[in-house]
């Protein structure tokens, strides 16, 4: 330990650690990002074992696994109809939704067939 008083200097030097990486940051086109999501959103899959195989760090295809599902969430409800029944009674096409209640359904049918 130095004695009080005196002054100790510490040089600094900056080395690149074992495994740190080399050159510029990686960039990955959009075509390569939705092949991996398209990959990892098969089932059975094991989505560690595919990004090693694509050359990617795990986190990394999490990531992008994730971004892409939040992204179908907040689409699918705006785009998809609901699920729709079609009755053919006749020459006439009837879709009803299935919210529609058994009494309406009925109302709607005699007033088809007695039409």
């Amino acid at each position: 330990m130095p004695a009080t008083g005196s002054l100790q200097l510490v040089e600094a030097v900056i080395e690149r650690f074992d495994g740190a990486p080399v050159g510029e940051r990686r960039r990955w086109s959009v075509e390569f990002k939705a092949q991996a999501v398209a990959a990892a959103l098969e089932p059975g899959v094991n989505v560690s074992a595919l990004a090693r195989r694509l050359g990617i760090s795990p986190p990394q295809l999490f990531g992008w696994r994730k971004a892409f599902l939040k992204k179908q969430d907040a689409v699918t409800p705006a785009c998809v109809p609901a699920p729709m029944v079609e009755i053919v009674v006749g020459e006439v096409t009837i879709r009803v939704g299935p919210d529609l209640s058994e009494a309406a359904l009925r109302r709607i049918l005699r007033a088809v067939r007695s039409a």
